[in-house]
């Protein structure tokens, strides 16, 4: 094996390290504004990425039977309806769940726990038992090769684009927007952003939807790299939960640098070991790191 290959299977490896990159990025992000905004520990947010995946296969098989010649077309339109969906799901959850648990840490972690449990059981009962895969449009498929002997696939160049716009727009709503205000007036002081006229919880109310929306995201980002299936989220939630704590809990750009560095850790080491000495490798690295840094690669503000 020359060095050229050994360059090009670096770049490959580190490629697919960026679409898992992707949905845990999407996946933290949507932990990072609910932890952040509440300390409410979501154990059903992989649930809340599998509504989104599941919308997508459902779209992709009505669009198939029913107006095929819209297939090149369905798929931005299936990620807005995946993102609506979960955000209605999380809406609905925060007014009949969460909001009689806060300040109830170990309760709201049951709760959710139990909620992932039961939504799990209603996939398999509404949709089926077995993983599904979406047909994604031609356009998707493929590869792109900017030099020989490196293939590059599509659907991750798309999948990294959908990143770095939803990224974006978090950032953009969070700093720029009134609800980006109330948020971090929020988290800053509950009781003087009370004080001055904010609806906390309206605001926490919105805030955990958008979370779950973002989640919905990943989901439909994960069917272009992997099938669907009832615990495919839960799979996830425990890397998601990784990216939050090792980049600090309510700290976007923390987020976005331990999702980097955790993706390229395992899929790089995947090539040299297995993907559960990989798993152990990246999860030894983030315990030695928070052992020496407890609160995450970036501090959080506290809330009081």
């Amino acid at each position: 094996m020359t060095l050229s290959d050994m360059v090009n299977i670096g770049l490959m490896q580190g490629f697919a390290g960026l679409s898992l990159f992707s949905v845990l990025l999407l996946m933290g992000l949507g932990l990072a504004i609910i932890f952040g905004q509440m300390g409410v520990i979501n154990m059903a947010h992989g649930e809340f990425m599998t509504i989104g995946a599941y919308t997508i296969f459902m779209l992709s098989t009505l669009t198939e039977s029913q107006w095929p010649g819209l297939l090149p077309f369905y798929f931005p339109f299936a990620i807005v309806v995946a993102f609506v969906l979960a955000f209605v799901a999380g809406w609905l959850v925060e007014w009949a769940l969460i909001r009689h648990l806060y300040r109830r840490p170990l309760d709201t972690l049951l709760a959710t726990w139990g909620l992932s449990l039961a939504l799990q059981q209603a996939f398999r009962s509404f949709i089926g038992p077995k993983e599904v895969s979406p047909t994604l449009p031609e356009w998707m498929m493929g590869s792109w090769a900017p030099a020989e002997g490196l293939d590059i696939p599509i659907n991750g160049l798309f999948v990294m684009a959908l990143t770095l716009l939803v990224t974006a727009i978090v950032m953009l709503a969070l700093y720029r927007s009134r609800w980006g205000l109330r948020v971090r007036a929020t988290v800053s002081n509950r009781t003087m952003a009370n004080a001055i006229g904010i609806d906390t919880k309206r605001t926490d109310r919105l805030t955990f939807a958008i979370g779950c929306g973002i989640a919905g995201v990943a989901g439909a980002a994960f069917t272009t790299i992997g099938s669907t299936g009832p615990t495919s989220g839960s799979l996830y939630i425990v890397d998601a939960f990784l990216v939050v704590t090792f980049g600090g809990a309510a700290s976007l750009l923390g987020t976005v640098a331990s999702a980097f560095g955790i993706a390229q850790t395992q899929s790089i080491s995947e090539f040299f070991i297995t993907g559960s000495m990989a798993k152990v490798l990246t999860l030894s690295l983030i315990v030695l790191i928070l052992m020496i840094r407890p609160q995450g690669l970036f501090a959080a503000k506290v809330r009081h």
